[in-house]
């Protein structure tokens, strides 16, 4: 428990910051100078996620075999939940540590994928200005739960959506890094084991293959042809890839609703970590993922704590939160599956630091900027970025216990014994002045159950930074997609 002699410190650190080795452009006395991180709840939580038994767990209601109004006949509002992987899908980790360390090569892979699918697309080698999809369905509302991924070393948030007809219920990874939507397909040539039986098209009267000439197809980064039908394959930055038919499918969400003719794919082969799912939810901003195949105005999610086995909700076209930060949404010319955001600095303990401006910019050439990404675990800040913002942290964490740095974590600190510490309060800020303030376990997490915690953010060599799913956790994140903007709601979900 942090004494009120350990508080007296801290505030001695904050009076003192003109000394620190690093230079802050301003007071904010708007913004809070500290919060609190409740340290024995974070850890409890953390270490209950190994005992977490998925088989007894029930976290999703089932897709019944109700009749589901269409979409293109109805508008209603629908919801799919969210959840953590653990509760569709036991982890096999035996102790925290080997948990976490998983997960952040998992992350690690995932960036590096991300990074270099940039810097192609910026040097002309991805496919570029693709034709507009066709489809006649038109923008509904609907929502479905989400949750944490974590057993198989990812953090992926998962939804329960139904496919085919008649529907069968699926697990899926959510995934605003990518465009395709795809399922495993019997018959396999290879398939990893997934919490669901394997989709089998011959049972579902609405399972249509696509031909070589259709615009779906032209749209694929990657196709070719089989007997005048399309195929598609994807590949992952971990050696992860899907490879199958393209084709189009009714995709149930809930019992609320269903959508005809979603053009995804049908993998015979897909090798690599999305065990526990059947496939992947693609919410990227490219014309094949599904966000635009819905012709959705606006989507939102909310992640609840990768170690949690509460829930949370992904909705399209649900309205916008009221008390939202918000923030300039802005698209790639080189690229258009990531949603870049308008970060134009940080600050941390109410002042904010120096960093130029230009360093979050994303600029004509497709170099730079900041997007926002459910799939990505910690948040990649450009060296000079992170190297500001983590001087700044020690500065003023000296009242803490320091210890070894994990993994790609640089720092870290003991806070065995503790039941709550002050951290200084680490915000984002955006134009016209807005600001999202983090809470102290989104950026302060546990790395094993000795009660070691690290700095939750990485730095990159690349231009592009990233805000991750940590930094997220237990915020709505609405994408305002008619409007060219997104909001940060704390506590919405």
């Amino acid at each position: 428990m942090a004494s009120s002699k350990l508080y007296f410190c801290f505030t001695i650190f904050l009076s003192l910051s003109l000394s620190f080795p690093f230079t802050l452009s301003r007071n904010l006395p708007e913004t809070a100078a500290t919060t609190t991180l409740d340290v024995s709840s974070s850890l409890q939580q953390a270490l209950s996620i190994l005992s977490f038994d998925s088989k007894t767990a029930n976290p999703f209601n089932q897709l019944g075999q109700q009749t589901s109004p269409s979409f293109s006949n109805s508008s209603l509002s629908f919801s799919l939940t969210l959840h953590s992987r653990e509760t569709i899908y036991k982890t096999r980790h035996k102790d925290y540590k080997s948990l976490v360390l998983s997960r952040l090569q998992r992350d690690s892979s995932r960036v590096k994928a991300i990074t270099t699918q940039v810097e192609l697309a910026v040097n002309g080698i991805s496919k570029n200005d693709l034709k507009p999809l066709v489809t006649e369905i038109q923008p509904e509302d609907f929502s479905t739960p989400v949750t944490s991924g974590t057993s198989q070393g990812s953090g992926e948030y998962f939804s329960r959506v139904g496919v085919g007809n008649p529907e069968k219920s699926f697990y899926m990874v959510l995934d605003t890094g990518s465009d395709i939507t795809w399922l495993q397909c019997e018959p396999c040539s290879d398939c990893y084991q997934q919490a669901d039986p394997i989709f089998t098209p011959s049972a579902s009267s609405s399972y249509r293959p696509l031909s070589c000439a259709s615009q779906q197809c032209n749209s694929l980064q990657m196709s070719s042809c089989r007997s005048g039908q399309c195929l598609y394959q994807v590949n992952y930055g971990d050696g992860s890839f899907t490879f199958g038919d393209f084709v189009t499918e009714t995709v149930s969400f809930g019992s609320s609703g269903v959508v005809n003719n979603i053009a995804l794919g049908c993998g015979h082969d897909n090798e690599g970590l999305f065990v526990g799912s059947a496939g992947l939810l693609g919410l990227g901003g490219g014309p094949l993922s599904l966000v635009s195949q819905l012709k959705a105005s606006s989507f939102s999610y909310c992640l609840v704590n990768r170690d949690s086995s509460g829930s949370s909700t992904l909705d399209f076209n649900s309205g916008s939160v009221g008390d939202s930060v918000i923030a300039p949404l802005m698209k790639s010319r080189k690229i258009d599956t990531f949603y870049y955001v308008g970060l134009t600095g940080i600050s941390i303990g109410g002042h904010m630091l120096s960093i130029p401006e230009s360093i979050f910019q994303l600029d004509e050439s497709g170099n730079g900027g900041v997007i926002v990404d459910c799939g990505t675990a910690i948040t990649r800040l450009q060296s000079q970025a992170y190297s500001s913002l983590r001087d700044a942290f020690v500065s003023m964490t000296q009242h803490l216990k320091s210890t070894s740095g994990v993994a790609l974590f640089d720092t870290c600190y003991d806070l065995s014994g503790q039941n709550s510490v002050k951290v200084p309060t680490v915000s984002f800020h955006f134009s016209q002045g807005q600001s999202w303030n983090l809470p102290a376990m989104n950026y302060l997490i546990p790395v094993d159950s000795d009660g070691t915690y690290c700095f939750a953010f990485a730095p990159t060599t690349s231009s592009l930074s990233i805000i991750g799913n940590v930094q997220q956790q237990g915020t709505r994140v609405s994408f305002d997609l008619a409007n060219n903007r997104v909001g940060f709601s704390t506590d919405k979900c």
